[in-house]
């Protein structure tokens, strides 16, 4: 693999800053592709540079193309795709000139409505292959740091260390899984493009079984469509030194993942819920991955309690303010006959939330809450006020707190109050 495959400084700067969104705790941040500005996730655990959901006014110039076919994670077959070669990607001072890109053209593979913010494509092993690189999660930042200007022991200096090994370009750690009081090896993916604390796959060891006490949950999306599993509490979870008690573990089904080629030996992955409770810095070339525990380290293991899953899913005109004759916002014309009566007012497009699944025998689904319907208000606050990532903070804040939805069902508002209701 040629230097060109990877990320490298244009400059002598020993390092860049580079502000990201953390959105469920995802890193989104923006990248350009051939000159285009796009919102990348960042994810350890893929290979490829990807891109799906490009808009209509998202016109990127791609090269060397060519159809294939992509499985992973879901439950279907493989979508169809294509890749394309020398590609230039580029961002405050880093640059990578013959990146291969695949692109998904299926047109549901779409995490922007899941996340609520454009997210066009998905990131992992070239940024990191080259580069030492530190993600600060609580000020949001990369930090990318010029290997030619390395100043190792400064930047590592309260951290502790963790040999890793990079296997088909993915980096892989050794932990314990404490499933009862005996932990158990296990060699698990580190991967910070899953958002949940720990998946663990039933069918890699005999020692790995789902607690009593669990859920049928979405787990999330992947190329080979959706991932189904349960969620539990296991008893903990530690690298080393670093432990947590009565995490929330997921185990997706055997059917999500049949697609997926396993390394050896692998158990499961390490994901967001895990890492941003720490100051991370990934050093593949030397196979190394730095921790130090930020103010989040103690940070409860929540889920969402409610039982339903939204999605952002579009936009709506509404109404902000009656502003006087002057301004050149939107005039409303009402015809009384003899004399009409001209108002004016300011309009903004704000997001629209709809139900696209409840978790079966949760609070919402006794109370008849059902998939399709739109959030209009949540506990008495119009819901085009939040962030999605704020109501679903909402959803899983404290069991037994109480919640009033109301949606529209069909052109017809109704109410639903539940309590959050903590199962685990």
């Amino acid at each position: 693999m040629s230097a060109q495959d990877a990320f490298i400084f244009t400059s002598n700067k020993k390092k860049v800053a580079i502000p990201f969104e953390l959105v469920n705790n995802l890193i989104i941040f923006p990248i350009e592709v051939n000159g285009i500005k796009l919102n990348f996730l960042l994810d350890t655990g893929v290979e490829e540079t990807i891109l799906f959901s490009l808009r209509e006014n998202d016109e990127v110039q791609l090269y060397n193309t060519e159809r294939i076919m992509l499985r992973g994670l879901g439950t279907q077959d493989a979508v169809e795709g294509l890749k394309s070669k020398k590609n230039t990607l580029s961002l405050h001072g880093l640059e990578c000139k013959n990146q291969e890109i695949l692109v998904i053209l299926d047109e549901t593979f779409n995490f922007s409505s899941s996340l609520g913010v454009v997210v066009n494509g998905i990131i992992g092993y070239h940024f990191f292959e080259n580069n030492f690189v530190k993600i600060d999660y609580i000020r949001k930042k990369l930090y990318v740091y010029n290997p030619r200007k390395l100043d190792k022991e400064k930047i590592i200096n309260g951290y502790k260390s963790y040999p890793i090994t990079i296997e088909k370009c993915k980096p892989y750690i050794s932990s314990e899984v404490g499933m009862n009081e005996q932990p158990i090896p296990a060699k698990l993916l580190l991967d910070t493009g899953n958002s949940d604390a720990v998946w663990l796959f039933q069918n890699r060891s005999s020692a790995i079984a789902v607690p009593e006490k669990n859920f049928e949950d979405f787990l999330g999306r992947g190329f080979s469509g959706d991932i189904f599993g349960k969620k539990a509490r296991i008893y903990n979870f530690a690298i080393s030194n670093f432990e947590f008690e009565k995490p929330l573990v997921a185990f997706p089904d055997t059917l999500s993942i049949k697609n997926v080629k396993m390394v050896d030996k692998r158990l499961g992955s390490i994901g967001g819920e895990i890492f941003r409770r720490f100051s991370v810095v990934f050093d593949y070339k030397e196979k190394q991955l730095y921790l130090r525990k930020n103010k989040d380290f103690d940070d409860p293991f929540h889920y969402n309690m409610s039982g339903i899953v939204l999605h952002h899913a579009g936009l709506q005109w509404v109404q902000a303010e009656r502003i006087d004759n002057n301004s050149s916002a939107n005039t409303v014309k009402i015809d009384f006959g003899s004399a009409p009566l001209e108002m004016k007012y300011k309009f903004e497009l704000k997001p629209v939330y709809e139900i696209v699944s409840v978790r079966k025998n949760s609070p919402a689904d006794k109370i008849g809450l059902k998939s399709g319907d739109v959030l209009i208000a949540i506990n008495g606050v119009q819901s085009y006020k939040y962030s999605l990532q704020d109501i679903n903070e909402i959803l899983k804040s404290e069991a037994g707190r109480n919640i009033v939805l109301e949606v529209d069902r069909k052109s017809t508002v109704i109410k639903y109050k539940f309590r959050l209701e903590n199962i685990l």
